[in-house]
């Protein structure tokens, strides 16, 4: 069993930055930041599987940048230039095993609490 857990969200103005964080309890192969909007489908940010391999949804690629500290099972996201649209709950998602598409969020086997980014314009 492994514990996420998310900091860092956050209110901001159009075109500001968040750096979100999501502390493993263990080890895991892939983990990836998914964002839900009220009223909308839980949507898959970006992904880093082992070692270092990264993957964008077309909305943020250029503005966001996912990392990975595998020494202390911490995973990041760096949002630059927000806009309204991203405002969501952000979670952070995990497996041990293998690296789903961000298509299939329902594949990743563990889940963070969320965190909430509301960017106003």
């Amino acid at each position: 069993q492994v514990q996420l857990v998310e900091s860092g969200g956050g209110s901001v103005q159009a075109g500001g930055s968040l750096r979100l964080s999501c502390v493993a309890s263990g080890y895991t192969y892939c983990m990836g930041w998914f964002r839900q909007a009220p009223g909308k489908e839980r949507e898959g940010v970006a992904k880093i599987e082992m070692p270092d391999s990264t993957t964008y949804t077309d909305s943020v690629k250029g503005r966001f940048t996912i990392s990975k500290d595998n020494a202390a099972n911490t995973l990041y996201l760096q949002m630059n230039s927000l806009k309204p649209e991203d405002t969501a709950m952000y979670y952070c998602a995990a497996r041990v095993d293998l690296c789903p598409s961000l298509s299939w969020p329902a594949l990743y086997t563990y889940w963070g609490q969320g965190t909430q980014v509301t960017v106003s314009s």
